[in-house]
């Protein structure tokens, strides 16, 4: 074992309601169970680490900072629901956004392993004892190889396809059960 093992965590549709473009901190609303289901992730000692596409910098609607206000709330809220968050990565790019600093096509963005590949060796993440929770595939990261259980979560998004996911579950609380009954510890 050369390091922890992490659950990766998408945040629109996941953590929190698929808002579209969460602006407000009226828009950051936990999905049921958000707080108790990384409770059990971390009594399970996996590290929980958000990671999520944020295009709407690019877009124009928020800026970084406004933005950081919003990770700041969701992690107030989720710690008042009894869950908390090693660590949250985004990436703020659009290729086709309206914001230049932000409009180009990065490494970064969910399919790519940018924001994954940080986490990882900012954190010391084992990806091959690591799982990751999303409601989309690319949350799942399809084309990368040799990690843990990969899980859908119907959430805002339709599932037209499951990109590689070994299980699909209605709810966080559901993914993480499963997850657990898999893999009961973490380290």
């Amino acid at each position: 074992m050369s390091g922890r093992a992490a659950v990766f965590l998408d945040r629109d549709g996941t953590l929190i309601e698929e808002r579209g473009y969460p602006t407000t901190k009226a828009d950051i609303v936990l999905r049921p169970d958000a707080g108790a289901a990384l409770a059990r992730l971390a009594a399970a000692r996996y590290l929980c680490i958000v990671l999520t596409n944020q295009s709407a910098v690019a877009r124009g609607m928020l800026t970084e900072e406004a933005l950081g206000a919003l990770h700041d709330d969701l992690l107030e809220k989720l710690a008042a629901d009894g869950g908390l968050v090693d660590a949250l990565y985004y990436c703020p790019h659009h290729p086709d956004g309206i914001a230049r600093a932000y409009a180009f096509r990065c490494a970064c963005r969910k399919p790519a392993a940018g924001l994954l590949e940080l986490a990882a060796r900012e954190h010391g993440v084992d990806l091959a004892r690591s799982a990751f929770i999303g409601d989309s595939p690319r949350d799942l990261f399809p084309g990368l190889t040799g990690t843990g259980p990969r899980v859908l979560v119907r959430g805002g998004h339709p599932l037209t396809e499951l990109g590689g996911a070994d299980h699909v579950a209605d709810t966080l609380l559901d993914a993480v059960d499963w997850l657990l009954a898999r893999a009961p510890q973490g380290t």
